[in-house]
């Protein structure tokens, strides 16, 4: 694939997917929020996916992609589905009752970080200076945006015990990411893939729900339903088609940034809708970590994406 015309992100045949694109992941953060409102969180997840699910399917069937994937990748499937569709996204919600989601959508940016060490390891792929530099910087600005956050609580909640959970959420994810890209997942169409891992995923989410918090609970407030849909559809269904054509344009390099500006639609979604208060500190420390996330990514391809 030739290299990309410089200033083609321009374009708005590009252009406008790649904003929609991060407009929807940013925002996801925060229709979260209302999914944790009286409603427990494994739950939440559970419904998601048992509409996100089916439609993946449909997707992978509409695009003419086959379904039947061999047992080797069933077994990735399984392990992609545990990690992202119920570790990942039960860490997050968990750590929305604690973190503004502006600072939820910092932490989980940062997981190239772990993705360049696990793709170092299992898919041999170097880690130059450049991308060990700027991930400093965006460390060092989220230990800003966290000492910030550690003085507000604003959220009234656990501050220490909601770091813990995002963390543990971007490992998953970065696990995840790494697992899609060996030689197994690579031998089938991305959609058949996720498909049947929000399957295996969904079973996972049932069980934790069940153990973790006892018998379904089904809200009846209008809007928790419709945030369901959107996170279900439009984060899910929508975006996945979107940011792989972006690949295909702009190669997985400069499609990454995409995740750049999701932190920053986040941030200012928490800020408009959530009440984040910024300060000198919070606002260097969000200056380092997207800088820090510029550089790394100019750095070296990432290993995927998630949203």
């Amino acid at each position: 694939m030739s290299d990309p015309a410089p200033h083609a992100l321009l374009r708005p045949r590009i252009a406008l997917p790649f904003l929609l694109v991060a407009t929807i992941w940013g925002s996801t953060w925060w229709v979260i929020t209302d999914q944790i409102d009286g409603v427990p969180a494994p739950w939440s997840v559970v419904w998601r996916f048992s509409i996100a699910m089916p439609a993946m399917f449909l997707l992978a069937r509409v695009m003419g992609k086959p379904l039947g994937i061999g047992r080797r990748v069933h077994l990735l499937a399984m392990g992609i589905g545990l990690t992202q569709f119920c570790g990942n996204f039960n860490f997050v919600y968990h750590a929305e009752m604690h973190l503004t989601s502006g600072i939820v959508a910092l932490l989980i940016g940062m997981m190239l970080v772990p993705n360049a060490i696990l793709g170092r390891i299992f898919l041999d792929q170097p880690v130059t200076p450049r991308f060990v530099f700027g991930s400093a910087v965006a460390i060092t600005g989220i230990a800003l945006l966290l000492v910030h956050e550690w003085r507000e609580e604003s959220l009234g909640g656990n501050v220490g015990l909601g770091i813990v959970l995002a963390v543990a959420a971007m490992l998953c994810a970065s696990v995840a990411n790494v697992a899609q890209a060996n030689t197994t997942g690579r031998s089938v169409p991305m959609v058949s893939l996720l498909a049947w891992s929000m399957l295996y995923g969904l079973i996972c989410d049932v069980v934790f729900a069940a153990a973790a918090v006892g018998a379904p609970v089904l809200p009846d407030r209008p809007t928790y339903w419709l945030g369901t849909a959107y996170l279900a559809l439009a984060g899910s269904i929508v975006t996945f088609p979107l940011y792989f054509t972006l690949v295909r344009e702009l190669g997985p390099g400069r499609a990454a940034y995409n995740g750049v500006l999701v932190v920053i639609i986040a941030m200012m979604l928490s800020t408009l809708l959530e009440g984040y208060v910024w300060s000198p500190l919070a606002g260097l420390g969000a200056a380092m970590s997207l800088a820090g996330l510029i550089v790394a990514l100019r750095a070296r391809k990432p290993v995927a994406k998630s949203g």
